[in-house]
């Protein structure tokens, strides 16, 4: 058990060298996003640290992969996500991805006649893109009031007050991504009229 632990272990360097340089980035680069000192992350790097959790978890994060792929975990041989659901405000959100940090999915389910006024936009940090995969979906964005159908798609900085809703009588369903660089798609939308 001890030398499975140990040659898994050894593994984990040469693993963190190589997502560095697959990225483009230097030790220093690494260090100001971590907080990990540069000679931690080159001892790191070439076996001469013991990875301890409290330094894999940045460098999970900073990379973009769950902490299973730096320590080389077996895969489970399974690559269906199992959402929980998320229910926040009466709509529910479906997690797509399983990454940590970085661009998030989600299937939302917006219920029947779900309200949305000036006054409830929010903001936040982020950009978000919206698919509508069914019913129609109201976004305020700002001073725009605008109404969504299945196959449209919105795209946004979230520092923008906004807020989405459900003016029909049936579940309206959604494809969102959202993140810090969320990937900028616009398609187009139409004012509502109704």
């Amino acid at each position: 058990m001890a030398n499975e632990e140990a040659a898994i272990l050894a593994t984990v360097g040469p693993r963190l060298r190589a997502l560095r340089t697959r990225r483009g980035i230097t030790l220093a680069q690494l260090a100001q996003t971590t907080g990990i000192s540069v000679s931690t992350l080159s001892r790191l790097e070439s076996g001469g640290r013991r990875p301890t959790l409290e330094l894999l978890l940045p460098l999970a994060r900073a990379h973009q992969v769950p902490l299973d792929e730096l320590v080389g975990a077996p895969a489970t041989g399974d690559p269906r996500v199992h959402p929980r659901p998320i229910v926040r405000h009466g709509s529910t959100f479906l997690p797509l991805t399983r990454r940590p940090g970085g661009l998030q999915a989600f299937k939302q389910i917006l219920p029947p006649h779900t309200p949305a006024q000036p006054q409830q936009q929010q903001t936040h940090e982020g950009h978000e893109w919206l698919y509508v995969l069914s019913g129609r979906v109201r976004l305020l964005l700002a001073e725009h009031d605008l109404l969504l159908t299945p196959g449209e798609v919105a795209e946004f900085d979230t520092r923008l007050p906004h807020a989405v809703a459900n003016p029909d009588p049936h579940p309206a369903e959604l494809l969102t991504l959202f993140g810090p660089q969320g990937e900028r798609m616009h398609v187009r939308a139409r004012t509502t009229t109704d």
